[in-house]
């Protein structure tokens, strides 16, 4: 008869799972609350202490770590030698072992008492898990309740070759690293502000892109707490790899201002399109102003739903990607014709996406690793007033979207706000003044008007010339962190050109 261990946390499905087994003529040994499980639906299983002739010690911390155990889990069927010792020693094989570990990370956000999270940190089972994994050709591994009754059928039709064991093994080794891995970050963001000696970044597969950032490059996406399962439903297409980078910097804009009616525009990672007027449908007109041509084939984000009036003037042009709290059925029949836009909603009434706390960049041999870098809700209103002129109160809601903005695109930049929609914008420049002319020559070729607009910088200036620029079209304020040497220069410009300036002592660098 065929053994199978079962002890798992996750109880979803299980007693299901055991039955199946016992149909498929297994016996099951189990422990704890597993076995008592078990046994209130009436399915017969064997204590796993009738087996290691010891009880469960110390409050449960020894229960499955035994000779009994993982003897019967490592011993190796196809060596005589091991099969004599297994013999002489009254070593029972298992052939299926079904765990899944205690619930760490849910022990961690629910309470801050290290005790009761040393308890949460599972010994035995991440024991029987890579013993299971590394005896693979003899003893299948099942660690995800989802394989329940893929893994009976496969039992069940003399199904289960090399190749799908491998696959198990594969998943359960992932499964012990990311466990552990998760305890060590938390460990060291506990006790040494998330800066340990290791770094682990674990994430889970959503989907492999058809390619990377171009054809020749293999692609996926993968998530930290099942971010995009949850809160990313394809409507219409396939996102690339391109797409998914894209999309995260349209909904970041999008949604820095709550529940507002904000549309972003963004083409190859910076935006080109931004406006928060009072409905959505004006909103998009105004952010499709500040570059047209750029938003050609690009994301755009609605922080809301996307209806029928909307879609049917997104449809005018050709732009890839729309993501949105909400499609409306309407909506998409706009875009069925249409076969090359990708439609993507979150399912709720605006976009959100998660603040992650910290931020890594690949380089050539290793990463860097930071805390991630926001704007926080007060930045902009607590920004002290240097120059003489203060901001009007448009000026200071125009001020705050393009400090926003100008945070989260690529420096040297520089945006430009009037009337709650971006009107220029200069990014990713290596010198601070070009990104300020390159704006303001790009809104000159687009006919728009940048008087009385308003400008922010993600870093100081190092001199006047940006100030000087921005007065020769108009700019009535500037915001910016200030810290430069020549904070008096800059600030006796603003005096000069009868502009607002504000410094939040505070840099955004992206790069």
């Amino acid at each position: 008869m065929r053994r199978a261990l079962i002890s798992v946390s996750d109880k979803s499905g299980i007693v299901e799972f055991a039955k199946e087994l016992l149909d498929l003529g297994f016996e099951i040994v189990s422990t704890g609350g597993t076995f008592r499980k078990l046994q209130e639906n009436g399915i017969e299983a064997i204590e796993i202490s009738e087996v290691t002739k010891f009880p469960e010690m110390f409050d449960g911390r020894v229960k499955t770590l035994n000779p009994m155990i993982h003897g019967g889990i490592l011993y190796r069927r196809d060596n005589p030698q091991d099969v004599e010792t297994a013999k002489e020693h009254g070593i029972v094989g298992i052939d299926l072992v079904c765990v899944n570990l205690y619930p760490f990370k849910e022990t961690t956000e629910r309470t801050d008492d290290f005790d009761e999270i040393i308890e949460n940190i599972d010994i035995g089972g991440p024991a029987m898990v890579r013993s299971s994994a590394k005896n693979f050709r003899d003893v299948l591994i099942v660690t995800n309740p989802k394989r329940y009754r893929e893994v009976i059928s496969k039992i069940r039709f003399d199904e289960v070759d090399l190749e799908y064991r491998r696959e198990l093994m594969i998943e359960a080794f992932e499964h012990t690293a990311s466990y552990d891995a998760m305890i060590a970050n938390y460990m060291n963001r506990r006790f040494r502000n998330g800066f340990g000696e290791k770094q682990f970044i674990v994430g889970s597969k959503v989907m492999e892109t058809r390619y990377g950032e171009n054809p020749h490059q293999k692609g996926a996406l993968y998530q930290f707490d099942n971010f995009f399962t949850q809160n990313f439903k394809t409507l219409k297409g396939e996102a690339s790899f391109n797409n998914l980078t894209d999309i995260n910097g349209a909904i970041k804009i999008a949604s820095a201002f709550g529940d507002r009616p904000a549309v972003a525009i963004v083409k190859h990672g910076n935006p080109c399109g931004f406006a928060m007027k009072e409905n959505l449908l004006d909103s998009y007109r105004e952010a499709l102003k500040s570059d047209p041509i750029s938003a050609y084939g690009g994301v755009v984000a609605i922080n809301g739903t996307l209806d029928e009036e909307l879609a049917r003037e997104i449809n005018k042009i050709f732009v890839e990607v729309i993501i949105a709290g909400r499609i409306t059925e309407e909506a998409i029949a706009v875009f069925e014709k249409k076969k090359r836009i990708k439609l993507f909603e979150q399912g709720r009434d605006f976009l959100s996406i998660p603040k992650d706390e910290y931020d890594f960049k690949h380089v050539e041999g290793g990463f860097v690793y930071q805390n991630s870098d926001f704007v926080k809700s007060d930045e902009v209103a607590n920004a002290k007033l240097v120059s003489n002129r203060e901001a009007t109160q448009q000026e200071l809601e125009d001020l705050e979207i393009a400090y926003k903005i100008a945070s989260l695109t690529k420096s040297n930049c520089v945006v430009y706000v009037k009337n709650s929609a971006m009107v220029a914008i200069g990014m990713g420049m290596t010198s601070r003044v070009d990104a300020a002319k390159c704006a303001i020559r790009k809104s000159e070729e687009l006919g728009l008007d940048l008087r009385g607009a308003v400008l922010a910088s993600e870093a100081f200036f190092p001199f006047r010339d940006s100030v000087d620029e921005a007065s020769k079209v108009g700019v009535s304020a500037i915001i910016q962190p200030g810290g430069s040497i020549r904070d008096d220069e800059v600030i006796e410009a603003a005096n000069e050109h009868g502009m607002a300036l504000y410094f939040t002592g505070v840099r955004h660098f992206l790069h």
